[in-house]
């Protein structure tokens, strides 16, 4: 009986430590996502999952659907999903940098 209630505390304290590891910064990440999706509107640059740089014309919150002009004629309809981040040229350029230039990451590091 003693070896059950051992086996079952360390069972209960590997999932505690799972769910604190990967359960709970999914979940705060998700919802970070969904507040600066919730943010946006016509006319702001943003990187969709892809890597696709665009600026939204319209926003369907409903069907969750963003129309997104990615060049002059040119306009895609994508999911708010994956509208992962807003396009800002300097943070793109100094991503870019790291691994080439160094010092680059310590910038990166130090900006946040």
């Amino acid at each position: 009986m003693a070896e059950f209630v051992a086996f079952s505390v360390v069972l209960l304290l590997l999932l505690g430590g799972y769910w604190s590891m990967v359960i709970l910064p999914r979940q705060r990440a998700f919802k970070k996502h969904n507040v600066y999706v919730r943010q946006l509107g016509s006319g702001d640059e943003v990187i969709t999952f892809g890597g696709i740089i665009g600026t939204i014309t319209s926003m369907d919150a409903e069907a969750g659907v963003a129309y997104v002009r990615i060049a002059e004629g040119v306009e895609v309809k994508v999911i708010t999903a994956s509208l992962t981040r807003p396009f800002q040229p300097d943070d793109v350029a100094l991503n870019a940098k790291v691994g080439v230039e160094p010092g680059a990451e310590s910038r990166i590091h130090s900006r946040v």
